[in-house]
């Protein structure tokens, strides 16, 4: 974890607006790239990508500064846990019994240490006491957790996800990182792969060509041609 996001990390566990503000619009192609997976179940996009952002807040409050796991890997079944947790209550995606079983353990194993700590578990403390990594905590909590309302407040200073979408002075540049995350949806399933792979996961062509089975010199054409599309969309 870099040195700034984790400032920004503490200053957003404190309660501080702009700090979760800045912390969401750095992420923002993550939180895309998540809710995207969930698109054409009757949702609408939007509704997703805030549905997906109030999972990352609760992925902020919730993350261990002290751990040393990457805060975007504790992040991401939080973000996809939120929109999971939408669409189960909606009928639409039903959680394994086995992940239930596990929440259920984590629920009885939190309460014990609360008890014993005179505190809540840190995301450590729970990791450490199940046996579990703590991407799989967070993945059994988000996944089976109650739904809450994006009017919701939290923090110190009380602020809503609707405050946090609102940013004001940010907005201009949040328009545009939407606008390319919504040009993006428009090209190939093979395109968007490798758009993903080169562009989110800072992968060579080399490494791509590999994951997709094809040559460095498709990808190459793939990926020039992609870029074209997106440039005359946006």
């Amino acid at each position: 974890m870099i040195a700034q996001q984790e400032d920004l990390l503490r200053a957003a566990q404190n309660g501080d607006k702009d700090a979760c503000q800045e912390l969401i619009l750095n992420n923002n192609g993550l939180i895309w790239s998540i809710a995207r997976r969930y698109f054409g179940r009757g949702v609408d996009p939007d509704d997703l990508y805030q549905l997906g952002c109030l999972g990352f807040l609760k992925a902020i409050e919730g993350f261990d500064l002290e751990y040393g796991t990457q805060f975007s890997t504790y992040a991401v079944p939080k973000i996809a846990g939120e929109i999971r947790r939408f669409l189960r209550d909606d009928g639409t995606v039903k959680v394994s019994r086995s992940l239930k079983e596990r929440a259920m353990m984590l629920r009885t194993l939190r309460q014990r240490l609360s008890a014993q700590l005179g505190r809540e578990p840190s995301l450590s403390e729970l990791s450490e006491a199940s046996g579990l990594e703590p991407e799989e905590v967070a993945t059994a909590e988000a996944a089976t957790g109650a739904a809450e309302s994006i009017q919701k407040r939290s923090g110190e200073d009380g602020f809503a996800l609707e405050d946090v979408l609102s940013a004001g002075a940010m907005e201009e540049e949040l328009v545009e990182k939407i606008a390319l995350m919504e040009a993006i949806s428009h090209l190939s399933e093979r395109e968007q792969t490798v758009i993903r792979l080169r562009y989110f996961h800072a992968l060579t062509q080399d490494k791509t060509a590999k994951i997709l089975g094809v040559s460095q010199v498709q990808i190459s054409r793939i990926e020039k041609k992609a870029l074209q599309t997106l440039r005359n969309i946006i």
